[in-house]
């Protein structure tokens, strides 16, 4: 097999050729160029606006203005992202001969026959091992539905020699077959994680303009996602699903989230600021180290547990949908086993502004005993829409995310 690359520091390779990052980045040289060209500045001629004519020209220029912007953004973000993609690099670590026989002795007596071996480190200090096998043709055909060969079988066999714990990544094939294929296994992380959510939809409405969502990666992370739509009903709900599919797809397919942010801001706001406004909060947890990264746009706080104590995330920004540009707050937090994430939708917050107030949340948050994120939901937002004497004026949504190590 071809290496990958000829550039190498100490075994570290970028994971394309040398030719493909060399294009990769030559692209983002010319999305640069595009943008500045959009940016540009035009002079517009000075017209008498009192004429409904020249008004109505005028307008459609400064909107044309505003749409080569937001394209200019975008083109920004783009080569952005083909930057990233061009300079990311693995540690490498090549299979000596010895160690590759060894390997091939392992799964030939289950029945695989293996082709190649590579093990490779990722920049947070996790491996991940690829394997090109396949299974045995006389085997395969021997074997009923029950007898098959799943990938999970492979990691545990792996994992065994190795000495360290891996499982199969979620993408790959689920079963071996008489054909060559290359099968991917991650170590396992440090922590598990149990989620949970309580919601409230307002009286007057069938739906909540809340919506949200627990997306994992094969990769060890894990995202909490919560947008809370204008308004309420079902325009609402639209707006706030939206937010959540576009960035479920910018994060499956390896977006950097600030970068996928601006492209998701700047959709909403050519589509009309008025139409689209949604707040985003999203929670990326890495489960191999615990670091944990918050995004707030226009979104109420978030909480975090440990014990009795009780940390609280606020921003004080703008739903997406109203600038061109957004300014994002990050907050960066490192979560220990036992630790829970907790996130709110504005409407949460509002209700206990009708009771004692949102600054004895914290201290209700820190006295709880429970354990299971669903159980810590629901009494929140039971206590919640009491401190509102039971009405529910604004659809609630509570998200709970709790980490334990797996040992």
């Amino acid at each position: 097999m071809r290496k990958q690359a000829d550039v190498r520091d100490n075994n570290r390779i970028t994971i394309i050729p040398e030719y493909g990052r060399q294009r990769l980045l030559n692209y983002a040289e010319s999305f640069r160029d595009l943008a500045d060209l959009f940016e540009e500045e035009e002079e517009f001629e000075e017209r008498d606006r009192s004429d409904p004519y020249n008004r109505q020209d005028y307008l459609w220029q400064r909107r044309l203005q505003e749409n080569q912007g937001l394209l200019a953004e975008h083109l920004k973000e783009m080569a952005h992202i083909l930057t990233q993609v061009a300079k990311e690099t693995y540690v490498y670590r090549p299979m000596g001969e010895r160690r590759f026989r060894r390997m091939a002795r392992l799964l030939k007596d289950p029945g695989i026959l293996l082709k190649h071996f590579f093990e490779l480190e990722h920049e947070d200090g996790h491996t991940e091992i690829s394997l090109t096998m396949r299974i045995g043709s006389d085997k395969y055909l021997r074997a009923k539905d029950a007898d098959r060969i799943s990938a999970e079988d492979v990691a545990d066999y792996i994992s065994t020699a190795l000495g360290i714990r891996l499982h199969a990544a979620k993408s790959g094939p689920l079963y071996l077959t008489p054909e060559w294929n290359t099968y991917y296994f991650l170590e396992e992380p440090q922590f598990q994680f149990l989620t949970g959510a309580a919601k409230a939809v307002r009286e007057s409405e069938k739906v909540s303009g809340d919506n949200y969502s627990f997306w994992e990666s094969d990769n060890g992370r894990v995202a909490v996602i919560l947008s809370d739509g204008m308004g309420s009903g079902e325009k609402a709900c639209r707006d706030s699903g939206r937010v959540i599919e576009l960035t479920e797809r910018f994060l499956e397919a390896g977006f950097c989230k600030e970068s996928a942010i601006q492209m998701i801001n700047g959709a909403l706001t050519a589509a009309g600021q008025e139409e689209n406004l949604s707040t985003l909060d999203l929670c990326d947890l890495n489960l191999y180290t615990g670091e944990c990264e918050f995004i707030k746009v226009g979104a109420a706080c978030t909480y975090i547990k440990r014990g009795r104590l009780v940390d609280r995330l606020s921003s004080q920004n703008f739903p997406l949908g109203v600038f061109e540009r957004l300014e994002p707050e990050v907050l960066y937090r490192t979560l220990q086993s036992g630790d829970y994430v907790i996130m709110l939708s504005d409407g949460v917050l509002d209700a206990l502004s009708q009771g004692m107030g949102e600054e004895v949340l914290p201290e209700i948050i820190g006295r709880m005993e429970y354990r299971n994120p669903n159980e810590i939901a629901n009494q929140i937002l039971t206590y919640c829409i009491r401190q509102s004497k039971g009405q529910v004026r604004d659809d609630m949504t509570v998200l709970v995310m709790g980490i334990w190590n797996k040992d």
